[in-house]
């Protein structure tokens, strides 16, 4: 469970880090703790479960990278495991999972996020994903897609409420 302090650290960080040199300290003055402090409730929260990350949530269309694509994969269910770790790895790949098929529509269990600055950019590098699947795991992909984002949905966590 969260003490009171725990949940103002929670609520003082949930939108974000302050943008700031030193942003632990900040939050540390507006939930009246030391900075040290902070940060040891921090990574007991995270240890615990309480939170799950923290880290930064990059806009892509404002880094340059306008052509994002969720490239969709029908992969051998004996080696999606693998592969699907394999193509995570890439440094291009900001996610990479496994969801269940709805066949006969839809025949894909594996995505997999590129960003690029062009569609074009965004295919060559699922060629690649095509490429080492072929080279590393002959025959286990059975087809692929490409879908192209159209907008940037806003990208938010579960938020708990302030006290009123």
């Amino acid at each position: 469970m969260m003490d009171e302090l725990d949940r103002r650290i929670v609520l003082a960080t949930q939108g974000g880090l302050p943008l700031v040199p030193r942003p632990y300290e900040e939050v540390a003055l507006q939930v009246g703790a030391a900075e040290p402090e902070v940060r040891t409730r921090l990574a007991a929260m995270l240890a615990r479960g309480s939170i799950r990350r923290i880290g930064a949530v990059p806009n892509h269309y404002a880094l340059g990278y306008t052509a994002n694509g969720m490239s969709v994969w029908d992969i051998d269910d004996a080696r999606i495991d693998a592969i699907g770790a394999r193509i995570g790895a890439l440094d291009f790949v900001t996610h990479c999972y496994r969801r269940p098929r709805h066949r006969p529509d839809w025949p894909y269990n594996l995505f997999a996020m590129v960003h690029a600055t062009s569609r074009e950019a965004a295919q060559q590098r699922v060629a690649e994903i095509a490429a080492l699947i072929d080279g590393e795991y002959p025959g286990a992909c059975r087809g692929r897609d490409v879908l192209f984002s159209s907008g940037i949905l806003k990208k938010t966590g579960l938020r708990i409420a302030s006290a009123a």
